[in-house]
């Protein structure tokens, strides 16, 4: 049985302030609803993500910006933060944690600058929203083998889709100069490579 990560509930306490934020942000609106003036439910998008953040009046007894640790995954931490700064969110500087595994709770450990070798997993930054809900974002650029479904694959948008069309291309032209023939079967060449990629398992030869 398959159980997605739809919703995470982020307490605050001032749901317009919230909003204005959290949309300046770039996230998506889904939905604002109110049955009464005791009850209302926002939702918002992150860019690319399957998973949305709810926040509102009566959706939670947590106090208003308790919620901390919340991660967002990118690709590029240093182009992040700047989009961040431009966007208003004040995000902290890049870091890496001083034992190198996944990052302390809080502001400990953080040592200034991301991971020294770049390593997928180990740069981070910090923002937190109007409540003090605290937000983390991940630079993840290759994930680890069983981190994803090696059976499926999803891309965030069509650039990415266009980016792993282009690299399955140049593997496969290697792959047609090692066989010494053109091979008619491409598309499905194509696409075990696109999804071996991504969730990294090994790739077809």
């Amino acid at each position: 049985m398959d159980m997605k990560l739809e919703v995470v509930v982020v307490p605050v306490s001032d749901v317009d302030r919230a909003k204005s934020f959290y949309t300046q942000l770039g996230w998506r609106l889904d939905a604002d609803v109110a049955t009464d003036e005791n009850f209302r439910v926002v939702q918002v998008t992150p860019p690319g993500s399957s998973a949305s953040v709810i926040f509102g009046t009566s959706v939670t007894s947590q106090t208003p910006g308790s919620a901390q640790g919340l991660h967002l995954i990118v690709d590029d931490i240093t182009a992040a933060q700047g989009e961040l700064k431009r966007l208003g969110a004040e995000p902290s500087e890049i870091f890496h944690d001083a034992g190198g595994v996944f990052h302390h709770a809080g502001t400990d450990a953080r040592v200034p600058g991301p991971d020294p070798r770049r390593s997928s997993y180990g740069s981070f930054l910090s923002f937190d929203d109007p409540d003090g809900n605290g937000w983390v974002l991940q630079e993840i650029t290759n994930r680890l083998p069983g981190r994803l479904d090696p059976t499926t694959t999803t891309f965030a948008s069509a650039e990415d889709l266009a980016d792993a069309l282009r690299r399955a291309a140049a593997a496969h032209g290697e792959h047609e100069a090692r066989i010494g023939a053109e091979d008619p079967d491409w598309p499905d060449w194509y696409a075990q490579y696109m999804v071996r990629e991504q969730s990294g398992a090994e790739l077809p030869s």
